[in-house]
């Protein structure tokens, strides 16, 4: 099915740049120009979120505390204001929904929103985003970035282009060119391991994915074969999806080496858990169920879980992951970790996501 042919919507991608931290610059104007992390201290804890004058110093999103700290000595470290982020990000969905009603919220600071018919009756979904972006900065005093497209991959790849404060179009006859040249880990939702997988068979592009058949993408990646056939050719037939509802949150990897011994399961579930963590302050979604997902060399599967009466923090999260891996011995290989929280606090949730109403988004 080629670009043209495909179901015209407009939609537009909306992300909030470095939100937590320029949320904390936003009302601690001492900390203005300075860099900046929310989250953890000197000692210990993750990132989950970094001002971009923090980002020169190489910190991000889900790096260590501590690390953080050895890679910029003066770094200023913000604790967590959830209820401020939520507040904001509230106004942040107002001003969505004056424009159209399906708005889906992928965290507090982004959403999908689909204007191919809008509140405003505007036919240019670009026009759409630049207003937006500014009705944003004057009620919020913040910047957003937002990509345009005709699906939902390409309008979140088009946000990414021109942060911070900056908009992106993909249109449907520039698609395909556009993801020739683009390197495979700059593809939404293909990660890390997958792209290293990839680069050993020769991708390095979405030229190079677009050299090989589907048939051979299903074999070395399963389900995902098909998915990663369809985007490199711009096709992504998802709908923005106004009342979705989130029932886990996790993170797994798959390793290249199978994992033998305990220590080598341990070692490798802290990055997981680290992951977890970042997606967990993001949404300010808690869980309290932990569970731990172990796929053998075998690809069978187990999973191992903890139900709580209270929430739990980060440490207790990770200290209930390392119970679970040493609930019992594994005796064979691991070639996949992973670890997540379910029985989410569904009341808060619905407030991030808010009253999801509808919305239409076009190019142009």
């Amino acid at each position: 099915m080629e670009p043209e042919k495909l179901p015209v919507r407009k939609i537009i991608h909306v992300d909030m740049d470095a939100f937590y931290a320029s949320v904390e610059q936003l009302d601690h104007p001492q900390w203005r120009g300075k860099p900046l992390v929310v989250g953890g201290n000197e000692a210990r804890g993750v990132v989950a979120a970094a001002s971009y004058e923090a980002r020169k110093y190489g910190i991000h999103s889900a790096m260590s505390s501590a690390l953080a700290a050895k890679k910029c000595p003066h770094l200023i470290f913000a604790p967590h204001r959830f209820d401020r982020y939520r507040e904001i990000s509230h106004q942040i969905r107002e001003i969505f929904y004056e424009y159209t009603d399906l708005v889906e919220p992928l965290s507090l600071d982004e959403a999908f929103l689909d204007v191919t018919e809008n509140k405003k009756g505007l036919k240019s979904a670009i026009l759409i985003a630049r207003q937006i972006r500014e009705k944003i900065k004057e009620k919020t005093g913040l910047n957003a970035s937002a990509g345009v497209s005709y699906n939902k991959f390409l309008a979140k790849t088009a946000s990414d282009l021109n942060k911070p404060n900056g908009q992106a179009v993909i249109l449907p006859e520039e698609a395909e060119a556009f993801l020739e040249k683009l390197p495979i880990g700059k593809f939404f939702g293909i990660g890390k391991v997958t792209a290293e997988k990839m680069q050993k068979l020769g991708i390095h592009t979405g030229k190079d994915l677009k050299e090989f058949s589907l048939q051979f993408l299903t074999k070395k990646f399963g389900k995902s074969g098909l998915h990663y056939f369809n985007i490199v050719r711009g096709i992504h037939l998802s709908e923005v999806q106004p009342h979705r509802v989130r029932k886990s949150l996790s993170a797994e990897n798959t390793f290249e080496k199978d994992l033998i011994t305990l220590a080598e399961m341990e070692e490798n579930l802290r990055p997981i858990f680290e992951e977890v963590i970042r997606r967990i302050e993001k949404s300010g979604i808690k869980g309290r169920t932990v569970t731990l997902k172990l796929k053998f060399s075998d690809f069978t599967l187990q999973t191992r879980s903890k139900t709580l009466e209270q929430y739990p923090e980060a440490e207790m999260i990770w200290q209930f992951g390392l119970e679970l891996l040493r609930q019992e011995d594994i005796q064979k290989p691991i070639r996949l970790l992973g670890l997540g929280i379910s029985n989410l606090n569904i009341t808060e949730e619905q407030a991030h996501f808010g009253e999801q109403l509808r919305i239409p988004f076009s190019l142009e």
